[in-house]
């Protein structure tokens, strides 16, 4: 398959730059073998059936993004991955940093008095690994001082992000500590839509997916099998693998929220079809042609083109059905990605090698 066929206009000024006030306010264009029709997220509970699961992602969004120096040089910093410690017992971070031409490794980025990292590896594409000569509690909470929220770059912010940012990026299901971005479907539940949920009989899962920086990486080969995926950290623990095994096993159906959740949910059954506990890496590349296993419905925002998410709803519901269902979202003035508005899509497999 080619870049090419996996692109479309996106006008700029529908990339939204704040989230809309209720989050359930949102716009969702539920795109089904019915067509498209269009919704608010408040809908979503008339629009699921009793007993449907939903599956969460619980991450928390880290303030990851630093503005530090080399020397007397400004440089930004975006950690996207941990990678355990090393022999002194540093913690040892990739990250993303720019400008990076002239960064070598055995130089020191200074962040603030105090909080600086040793540059240890340089790899393509501006990526680094660092050594931070702190511990767990120190490096948390001089992320927490120092750090800002890793808002993509479409949402520009003069300055970077703000204190309101802090909060707007962030779910109501965010507990475990670890993604440098928002599971950005996940933005739009509140307590009252959750409660509106639960009153209609559908329950819920949770599993963790500590979303990187490499989701906002572009896809640069033409042809798109060869782009690579960088990999992130994630879990389904022993209740929520129970869970979704029933559903599966009842006949009912199992609605991921956001593609972070599908990649993990999907990681973990690719093998053997099964859901089991998991805990591990994933660096699942979802191509129109995937078997899906485990997810029926799939909550999620809209996505720009050419990118690897995308490619997943292409999958997940054809592509030139997804195609037709973003221009109509465009002529209609849908919001677009984090902060933007969002589709309930059927999975569609009759379509999926168009």
């Amino acid at each position: 398959m080619q870049l090419s066929e996996f692109d479309f206009d996106l006008p700029r000024d529908l990339i939204a730059q704040r989230p809309l006030e209720p989050r359930e306010a949102a716009r969702l264009l539920h795109v089904s073998a019915l067509g498209l029709a269009d919704k608010r997220i408040a809908d979503l509970p008339g629009l699921l059936r009793e007993g449907d699961l939903l599956v969460f992602n619980n991450t928390k969004v880290i303030p990851a993004r630093l503005r530090g120096k080399r020397n007397n040089a400004k440089v930004e910093v975006l950690l996207h991955k941990p990678e355990g410690e090393d022999a002194q017992g540093r913690l040892l971070w990739l990250c993303f940093a720019r400008p990076a031409k002239r960064l070598r490794p055995g130089e020191t980025l200074v962040f603030a008095e105090g909080f600086e990292a040793e540059i240890i590896e340089k790899h393509e594409g501006g990526e680094l690994l660092l050594a931070f000569g702190l511990g767990p509690e120190a490096l948390r909470d001089a992320l927490e001082r120092h750090g800002e929220a890793p808002l993509p770059p479409y949402i520009e912010r003069e300055g970077g992000a703000d204190a309101k940012d802090r909060h707007d990026y962030q779910t109501i299901f965010a507990r475990r500590e670890g993604a440098v971005a928002a599971p950005t479907a996940g933005l739009h539940f509140t307590e009252k839509l959750m409660a509106d949920l639960a009153s209609k009989g559908v329950e819920t899962a949770e599993v963790t997916l500590h979303v990187g920086a490499g989701t906002f990486l572009p896809v640069k080969t033409e042809q798109v099998s060869e782009h690579r995926m960088h990999s992130e950290w994630g879990e389904i623990g022993e209740e929520s693998a129970a869970r979704i095994a029933a559903a599966k096993a009842q006949g009912r159906r199992v609605v991921s929220v956001g593609t972070t959740s599908l990649r993990i949910l999907e990681t973990a059954a690719r093998e053997s079809g099964e859901i089991a506990p998991f805990r591990g890496d994933s660096d699942l590349f979802i191509l129109p042609g995937f078997g899906f296993k485990v997810v029926d419905l799939l909550v999620t925002n809209f996505h720009l083109p050419r990118s690897t998410l995308f490619m997943l709803v292409s999958a997940f519901s054809g592509r030139r059905r997804m195609l037709a269902a973003y221009e109509h979202a465009k002529q209609q003035r849908y919001r677009f990605y984090s902060y933007g508005d969002a589709c309930l899509l059927e999975r569609l497999e009759e379509d999926l090698k168009s």
